[in-house]
């Protein structure tokens, strides 16, 4: 099911379902398959994921050399920490839990990417899976979830991976079925 529009859209109904749209090539690098073994062999590093400073406070991240020209980080999670819901860009990407145990909430519809503040989503999109320790995903250009480490005691750590590298982050609000653009980031916020 795609999203519907609320009532202060702007974009235009035809766009909001706009599931249909034409493709851009993708770009070439690796593929979402190869950025997920990427992180799954990379969070199997014991040595590299120990090496990664965990701060009570909040999420501690270290930059890492992805596969071809990729973008990769292996973040910390401390407990009760998330992201919030987010998009990449329409970068391609792939996350593998290191240790601990991670929670992704996705949304399984293609959300256009301009013309919009705020839409209601439809019955029946919400995705959630739980990603322990070895287990990864991959994912499109189009994906928007937040990721949690809803652990009340222990931290996680994970590996991910994004190509191309990350342009930009859409930041998402969300009560009930409406999802309200909030802020758009640069790379320059977060590196």
């Amino acid at each position: 099911m795609s999203p519907t529009a609320s009532s202060d859209l702007s974009a235009t109904p035809s766009a909001v379902g706009a599931v249909g749209a034409p493709e851009q090539p993708a770009p070439a690098g690796p593929t979402a398959a190869e950025l997920l073994d990427f992180v799954r062999r990379t969070a199997a590093d014991a040595e590299l994921t120990a090496s990664l400073p965990l701060d009570p406070e909040g999420r501690t991240w270290m930059r890492l050399e992805g596969p071809g020209g990729s973008e990769a980080w292996l973040i910390g999670w401390p407990p009760g920490t998330g992201t919030g819901w987010h998009d990449h860009g329409g970068s391609r990407g792939a996350f593998a839990t290191a240790g601990g145990l991670l929670t992704e909430q996705s949304l399984a519809a293609q959300l256009p990417t301009e013309g919009w503040r705020t839409l209601e989503l439809a019955d029946g999109i919400d995705r959630e899976r739980r990603l322990p320790a070895g287990a990864g995903r991959a994912f499109g250009p189009h994906h928007v979830h937040q990721v949690l480490n809803l652990d009340a005691e222990d931290h996680a750590v994970s590996v991910h991976a994004y190509y191309p590298p990350l342009p930009l982050m859409r930041r998402y609000s969300r009560t009930g079925p409406l999802l309200r653009l909030e802020q758009v980031e640069q790379p320059e916020e977060w590196t």
